[in-house]
């Protein structure tokens, strides 16, 4: 977090909705902002939406909530929110509404009750409506453009990955351009990608919805989000699930996030070295055994990465056809995805066996979502609301400072290679944030559940304990002993997902901080 992952689902969905550009003022300082319950709130029209082939439940709903852009002048231009729904099937079990809220910043919430919609209901059988919705800028909701070219639009530019040796030159112009390019075309609605207008988004879903209190599952950004949303409207909450959450340090933000994935990526590491390396995989197809000692494989991803940065190889499509170079930068992109979750590593060795090959007709396949651009909504998205909410070392002023720390962290990190230390859009960001962020603290009322892996390749369990920290005792955390991203639902720790289910269906909560 922030991904900047392929939302090929998103995508799909968003094929038909039309890309909004405004041009009234969105940046409206907090103290001059009426409260968003000046707006008047619509009737939400359900029609049946479901995704069968996609193993989406077969009641699922959808919806659309329009919603101000500047919640200051909430009389004026809207967007239009794509929201979902699979509704409890028995009105005497039914508790509320539960709230699942995705990640990224870009992540689509009416893709993510799609994939777990059927996993909740098992879990929770009808103590809720499982609700959910495309934050604006995001899938099937409104969108907006930077207009950015393809090449800046893959994964391995789009991050901040630094070029062989270090050098961040090319990252320096391309952050440049793009903030230029943002602020030439992406509008109001850009410049309205914030995430305390997200939470006031999700207010007005709730009176939507018609409910007094709402609970919440929110994930990584999701889970900040959700933070933010329990710190402005606490009577307004019942039961909170902040799974895999970030440092909410309110001065740093996304700053601190990038900074804190090299230790993340190094810490989820030696799970995968442990299951690239088991013996079993001579004996499964879930993909090759690299190496006879689990010690082997970090120093064998590391000269791949190094190879590559040298002589780009060739790689194919899924198809056969010619795809793009696989660099080092794929390869270590390649990895942090991959540290997700389990079910992601025999692609990821699949990648690697197939470049250490030297079979001339084995070359190697990328994922998706570092096969080729993204698209260039899901860019703007994930750059705006990072750059939108707090400020960033001035570009013009930073560039030597970047230079020494992803020096520094290229050292200290070395299967990241810098690029959590790099420079971004950001530092060249036309606009100031319109408001300070919140600050999360211990005030409020106690029903907060804080869920996390010990091992989390994006938000990482020393983050996860400055929230903690932060809400004092509002909140309990299970911390489950884990890799992956995505602790509820996510890595089949049963002792974990037990906890979650408990507090949202019977509001059993711990006593105290406990170990899965």
């Amino acid at each position: 977090m922030p991904s900047y992952r392929s939302k090929s689902l998103a995508v799909a969905l968003a094929a038909t909705a039309a890309v909004t550009t405004l041009t009234t003022a969105a940046g409206t300082p907090a103290s001059a902002r009426p409260q968003a319950d000046r707006a008047e709130i619509p009737v939400l029209t359900w029609t049946p939406c479901a995704r069968p082939d996609l193993g989406g439940p077969p009641t699922q709903e959808c919806a659309t909530l329009p919603v101000p852009v500047d919640y200051s002048d909430p009389t004026g231009p809207t967007l239009s929110l794509a929201v979902s729904r699979v509704r409890s099937e028995d009105p005497g079990l039914r508790r509320g509404a539960l709230l699942v809220l995705a990640g990224g910043p870009g992540g689509s919430g009416v893709q993510r009750l799609t994939q777990k919609g059927a996993k909740l209901r098992a879990q929770l059988a009808n103590t809720y409506d499982l609700v959910a919705f495309d934050p604006r800028g995001t899938g099937r909701s409104s969108r907006t453009s930077c207009e950015l070219p393809e090449v800046d639009r893959h994964l391995v530019t789009l991050r901040s990955w630094p070029a062989p040796g270090g050098r961040i030159d090319a990252n320096i112009d391309r952050s440049r351009r793009t903030a230029d390019l943002c602020a030439k075309n992406g509008g109001a609605v850009l410049r309205s990608l914030t995430s305390a207008n997200q939470v006031r988004d999700m207010d007005r879903l709730r009176r939507a919805l018609g409910e007094e209190k709402i609970s919440a599952w929110g994930t990584s950004y999701g889970a900040y989000v959700a933070a933010v949303y329990a710190q402005k409207f606490p009577n307004h909450t019942d039961r909170w699930i902040l799974d895999s959450v970030a440092d909410p340090d309110p001065a740093r933000l996304a700053r601190t996030w990038m900074a804190n994935t090299g230790q993340a990526v190094e810490d989820a590491f030696p799970d995968f070295a442990a299951w690239a390396s088991d013996p079993a995989r001579d004996a499964d197809h879930k993909g090759p055994r690299l190496a006879q000692h689990p010690s082997w494989i970090r120093p064998l991803v590391l000269a791949l990465a190094a190879r590559l940065d040298r002589t780009p190889q060739d790689s194919v499509t899924p198809t056969g056809e010619p795809g793009v170079p696989v660099t080092g930068n794929h390869l270590r992109q390649a990895l942090q995805n991959s540290l997700y979750g389990e079910a992601n590593y025999p692609a990821l060795a699949k990648l690697i066996a197939a470049s250490l090959s030297t079979d001339p007709q084995t070359k190697p396949v990328l994922p998706p979502d570092l096969a080729g651009p993204l698209p260039d909504a899901d860019a703007a998205t994930t750059i705006g609301v990072i750059c939108n909410d707090i400020s960033w070392p001035a570009g013009e002023t930073s560039t030597n400072s970047y230079r020494r720390a992803v020096r520094a962290d290229r050292a200290r990190h070395p299967l990241t290679a810098g690029f959590p230390a790099n420079i971004t859009p950001c530092s060249f960001w036309k606009w100031a944030p319109a408001e300070k962020p919140t600050r999360i603290t211990s005030s409020g009322p106690s029903n907060i559940l804080v869920v996390q892996n010990r091992r989390d390749p994006s938000t990482p369990y020393f983050g996860a304990l400055k929230m903690r920290e932060a809400l004092g005792d509002r909140a309990r955390l299970v911390s489950v002993d884990e890799a992956g991203h995505g602790a509820y639902l996510g890595t089949g720790n049963a002792c974990g997902d037990q906890r979650v289910t408990d507090f949202l269906t019977k509001g059993v909560r711990p006593a105290g901080d406990i170990d899965c």
